[in-house]
């Protein structure tokens, strides 16, 4: 998911950046972007990266079609945001191959520290309980260290919900996320819950730091 930029007519832009080959990612994207959406002065905006894999490929995994009103990211308009929220499901306990051949393709933002000091938030999806949801995420921050991004993980800001026990919910301390199953399963209403407050909560932060250095 997962950019935010600055416009002439507004204060704040968030920009969700994500990777979804089953759309689980992209629901909890949309909900990300809503969340920001609701702080006053910023406008969320949501990208998608570049696939990877030959439509050959794709059709053979049965993966839907890709969101058509969902714009597909070059890293140098990375450069427009304010602060980002990364969104990914996970392969074996960390991003997908499409996520890090992203991170891969900003080595020239890198090489400037173009990024440094820009609050960055992640969100995921995985299989099941030991699929990743944690190690997801830790594996994650190593990209926005590298770009000297400022990590900002939800905590327990969710209040109750990050207690619930009475049903499976994705998502942890890290940030929001989703169980996938065998692919049919789809966010509950407590994960896009989370997802929207993770959106929101970030924006804000976001706000707050912008607020300092205009």
């Amino acid at each position: 998911m997962n950019v935010f930029y600055v416009l002439p007519s507004l204060n704040y832009i968030n920009s969700n950046r994500y990777y979804s080959l089953y759309r689980h990612v992209e629901i909890m994207a949309r909900e990300v972007q809503r969340g920001a959406n609701s702080v006053q002065g910023v406008e969320a905006t949501i990208w998608q990266v570049p696939e990877t894999l030959s439509d050959v490929i794709i059709q053979k995994m049965k993966a839907p079609a890709k969101a058509a009103d969902v714009p597909v990211i070059r890293p140098e308009q990375l450069l427009e945001a304010d602060g980002f929220l990364f969104g990914f499901p996970s392969r074996f306990g960390v991003m997908a191959a499409q996520s890090k051949a992203f991170f891969d393709a900003t080595s020239e933002l890198w090489k400037c520290q173009a990024l440094a000091g820009k609050p960055a938030g992640i969100f995921w999806s995985t299989g099941f309980h030991g699929g990743g949801q944690e190690l997801t995420a830790l594996t994650a921050i190593t990209q926005l260290a590298h770009h000297g991004m400022i990590y900002v993980p939800l905590g327990y800001t969710f209040g109750s919900g990050m207690f619930e026990m009475k049903e499976v919910k994705g998502g942890s301390a890290y940030g929001a996320g989703t169980y996938a199953a065998d692919g049919s399963r789809e966010p509950t209403e407590l994960e896009l819950q989370q997802a929207f407050h993770q959106g929101k909560y970030v924006a804000e932060i976001t706000k707050k730091l912008k607020n300092k250095t205009s």
